[in-house]
């Protein structure tokens, strides 16, 4: 290749050969430095990749084998191009102005089609549109076609699309399909409404983000000069989390690479968890097929976490049969062993957990070292109830608080008007939710009757609909409403909390709106099953909403001091000094969906979320698990998770949270063999050899700990009136200032004056 270094400053060369690759390791100076030809990098968690990616960019620039512009280099979040051109900019200086060419996938992909609209139909000012949008005409679409938009959401159908197009399919090859759940929505009519969308765009100059690749396949595929051309305007291309890749990404990727397949992979197909959004960790398996002679570099040294908690990672991973294969190591000996906790349930986990964190704080942390990472958002509930009522400053990565999620907003504002009438804001937030044809013309003609009579909305409803005012269409759902409000009413009393929402939720269709959403509906439906759950706690439906209100109002010191909770997909890239990893127990992680719907592969790919789990802990990790656990209402014995037995022992501290000491654990009796049956993944021979982690929990059932006893349901502390001494598990011992409800202010002799609830303080 001709040694053209004709756009870099003479005193760039004589600056960057002695500084930037000082420091690195001989794995990490060999990937940087092999830049002719097809390359691999197997990066595993905190192995320095993105020091490796940018220095290979300074590497190429200072030895003149390309111009910034003549580097490709994408990665999937603008976040990490961002940095990476950042860490560029700081070592190359100002010629990483001209790396153009350095961005996300979608926005390389929507410069060349620009470029190039009108080869598809479009015009280069075309607009891209967003997800509502995409669902908006949809909706048009199938309104047209008569569909049944309650039955087959459009929403629904965006998301097929989505697939397809994140496999490269355009409608033509979407019809050949065969057993596609896609194409055989709304009767079989999934392929026509594709393709109907697909021409609505073109005629509407505009495209979705799944467009801007799938275009750019087409162009790139069908025009053999301007592909030539692109092989000469990219002569290194460089990819950033390669695992992550799908269909349409990795076809895009082989066009663009040239003769001389100066292709730079980094990756860590130990970290591909994202198979639900299309990701396929196939690519990065078979890179070595697709590319024959390619160089694999595995960088290995990492430089974040102990040896305990790499070993106990690298041991577990070792499950997996779709690996290439590697195991992490650190200069940094010394740590401790990853915890592992059996306890009894679910709140002696989440009270365990934020005692653990009290206990830290108080020996010199920050609470910002700390994170919960959890399976699944509804598991978050418990820990964030267990902090508030600590007063544990908290933040939710990636995503609202539980009351704060919009299908908990709706739920808790049927049952406000249930117990309130008189609800306007209540009334407001769910009278159209789900659909019922009542307008926003209706809403606001409603609100202001109300003004105009001083009255509620509920009131003014119950007005108007024996007067001619309103028209029959909007008259009718408002009397199917309030037919339905008064019926609820009348039931309340005679059951439970949690039954009257299971009611209401069924016979309004919410349930029915979140199953037919087949991208977020599954998770909104789990957190409304977690809230029917924790309703249970309560004597009656105005305790619990008291309970809500408290906790809602309580103001927190947000940002920066503050502990994490995050699932565990949105914690992937994150790193803190103590990670907490709850509910590792068989059906919860791993997901027992996710064994359903996908077999090995899903099991495989819990693996993996396993193991980014455990790589996100810097000092320590704490594992547990719970022998009995509620979910979604019901009491469920569980047994430790597969992943639990899979983490060698030398690398594990196993024990009861309960006192219990574990010594000899290895000779201890199977609960499995107690009950008479043997689960797939028991391996006597390796991690624990199926002996639940080392946890007797034979004594966790036989005798209900401390832990059970401060995780029942809270009852209403009696005789608590203005000047009565209590004592608060946090914040020690105080007197009543003054009380509201079950509401009280407290001056305690530490801590000054805080907020708390009679239910959570007991008398002096």
């Amino acid at each position: 290749m001709p040694n053209d270094i004709s756009s870099i400053p003479a005193s760039l060369q004589a600056s960057l050969a002695p500084d930037y690759l000082t420091g690195l390791n001989p794995e990490q100076r060999a990937a940087i430095e092999a830049t002719q030809g097809p390359l691999l990098v197997l990066a595993g968690a905190g192995t320095g990749k993105t020091r490796v990616l940018t220095t290979r960019i300074a590497h190429i620039l200072a030895q003149g084998l390309a111009r910034p512009w003549e580097i490709l280099c994408v990665t999937f979040t603008n976040k990490a191009a961002r940095e990476m051109r950042e860490r560029a900019t700081r070592l190359i200086g100002p010629s990483a102005e001209g790396l153009r060419n350095l961005g996300t996938f979608h926005s390389i992909a929507a410069q060349i089609l620009r470029r190039h609209a009108e080869l598809v139909g479009l015009k280069s000012s075309f607009n891209i549109i967003d997800d509502d949008d995409q669902t908006r005409l949809l909706k048009q679409i199938m309104d047209a076609r008569r569909i049944d938009l309650k039955r087959f959401p459009p929403k629904t159908m965006a998301h097929f699309i989505d697939q397809w197009k994140n496999k490269g399919l355009t409608p033509d090859k979407v019809l050949k399909l065969t057993a596609d759940e896609g194409t055989q929505f709304a009767y079989n009519k999934g392929p026509e409404i594709y393709a109907e969308y697909q021409e609505r765009l073109r005629v509407l100059n505009a495209c979705d983000f799944g467009d801007l690749l799938l275009h750019t396949l087409k162009i790139l595929s069908e025009n053999n000069d301007l592909l030539a051309d692109y092989h000469r305007r990219f002569k290194y291309v460089l990819v950033d989390e390669y695992q992550d890749t799908n269909v349409a990404q990795y076809l895009w990727l082989r066009l663009l690479t040239n003769a001389d397949r100066n292709l730079c992979c980094v990756g860590d197909d130990d970290q591909s968890i994202y198979g639900w959004r299309g990701a396929e960790v196939d690519n990065i398996l078979k890179f070595e097929r697709d590319y024959p002679g390619a160089k694999v570099i595995r960088l290995e040294r990492n430089y974040r976490s102990t040896q305990h908690i790499l070993s106990a990672a690298s041991g577990l991973i070792k499950a997996n049969s779709a690996r290439l294969g590697k195991s992490l190591w650190t200069e940094d000996t010394g740590g401790e062993k990853v915890q592992v906790r059996g306890l009894w349930d679910g709140a002696a986990e989440a009270q365990h957990i934020a005692e653990d964190i009290e206990r830290l704080k108080k020996q010199g942390r920050n609470y910002s070292d700390f994170a919960v990472l959890v399976r699944a958002s509804f598991q978050m509930r418990a820990f964030e109830e267990r902090f508030l009522m600590l007063q544990i400053p908290y933040v939710v990565v990636g995503g609202p608080r539980f009351f704060e999620r919009a299908e908990i907003r709706d739920a808790l504002a049927y049952l406000r008007l249930i117990q309130s009438p008189d609800d306007d804001l209540a009334f407001e937030r769910i009278i159209n939710v789900p659909k019922r044809g009542i307008g926003d013309a209706t809403v606001q003609k409603l609100l202001m009757q109300a003004r105009l009579g001083g009255q509620s909305v509920m009131a003014a409803v119950r007005d108007l609909i024996e007067t001619d005012e309103l028209p029959t269409r909007s008259k009718t759902p408002l009397q199917a409403f309030i037919r339905d409000y008064d019926r609820w009413k009348t039931y309340a009393p005679q059951v439970t909390q949690d039954e009257l929402l299971e009611r209401v939720l069924t016979e309004t269709g919410y349930f029915d709106m979140h199953r037919a959403d087949k991208v977020s509906g599954q998770t909104r439906l789990d957190n409304l099953k977690e809230m029917q759950t924790a309703m249970q706690d309560f004597e009656n439906l105005e305790a619990y909403l008291e309970h809500v209100s408290l906790v809602m109002e309580l103001e927190r010191a947000g940002g920066e001091h503050s502990v994490r909770i995050s699932t565990l997909h949105a914690a992937k890239g994150l790193e803190f000094p103590v990670v907490f990893l709850p509910g590792w127990e068989e059906g919860v992680f791993p997901s027992q969906r996710s064994l359903d719907e996908t077999g090995v592969r899903g099991l495989e790919e819990e693996r993996r979320l396993a193991y980014v789990g455990l790589t996100r802990a810097r000092e320590r990790a704490t594992v547990s698990f719970v022998a009995n656990r509620q979910v979604f209402g019901r009491w469920t014995n569980q047994i430790p998770s597969r992943f639990v037995d899979e983490m060698p022992i030398e690398h594990v501290d196993a024990q009861s949270a309960t006192g219990y000491a574990q010594s000899g654990w290895q000779s201890q009796e199977s609960r499995w063999d107690r009950a008479g049956y043997q689960p797939n993944h028991a391996k006597k021979s390796a991690g624990f050899g199926g002996e639940l982690s080392g946890v007797d929990m034979s004594r966790l059932e036989r005798k209900p700990t401390a832990h059970r006893a401060t995780a029942a349901k809270p009852q209403a502390a009696k005789g608590l009136t203005v000047g009565t001494r209590v004592f608060h598990i946090k914040f020690g011992y105080g007197e009543v200032v003054s009380t509201e409800g079950n509401k009280l202010i407290v001056n305690f002799q530490t801590s000054g004056e805080k907020k708390v609830m009679d239910s959570f303080v007991e008398k002096a």
